[in-house]
C-alpha cells in the first residue's frame, strides 16, 4: 500500500472513499518512531475489542462512532478526538458512516 504524497496539501477526508458493508484503509505516513492510517467504516462496520502496546490518537473527520475505552463508550463526532492509551481495550463501532484517522506513537 502506498503512503499520501509528501509536501502536498491533504485534504484527508477525501484520501479513502466509503465500501458498502466494510472497512478501507489507507496508510498516510509510515516510520518507526509510529504511522499514521485513514480509516473509512461502513455503517454498522466494527473493530472488536483489543489492544496496542502503543498510544494512539482517534481523530473523528466525518460521521459518528462509539469508542469504549476499558469498557467505557464514548460517542464522538466530526471534529471530535481522542487518545487511546497502550495496552487498553478497545473497540470501535460506526454509528453512521465515519472516517477517523489514527496516528500510532510508539514508544
Amino acid at each position: 500500500m502506498a503512503t499520501a504524497p509528501k509536501s502536498e496539501i491533504l485534504h484527508m477526508v477525501d484520501l479513502t472513499d466509503y465500501n458498502d458493508g466494510s472497512i478501507v484503509s489507507r496508510q498516510i505516513t509510515k516510520a518507526n518512531s509510529g504511522n499514521v492510517t485513514l480509516f473509512a467504516f461502513d455503517q454498522d462496520q466494527d473493530l472488536s475489542e483489543h489492544a496496542s502496546p502503543f498510544d494512539a490518537l482517534v481523530h473523528v473527520l466525518d460521521g459518528e462512532a462509539q469508542i469504549t475505552l476499558a469498557e467505557t463508550p464514548f460517542h464522538l463526532k466530526a471534529g471530535d478526538a481522542i487518545i487511546m492509551p497502550a495496552n487498553t481495550p478497545h473497540t470501535v463501532k460506526a454509528l453512521t458512516r465515519f472516517k477517523m484517522l489514527l496516528t500510532m506513537i510508539r514508544k
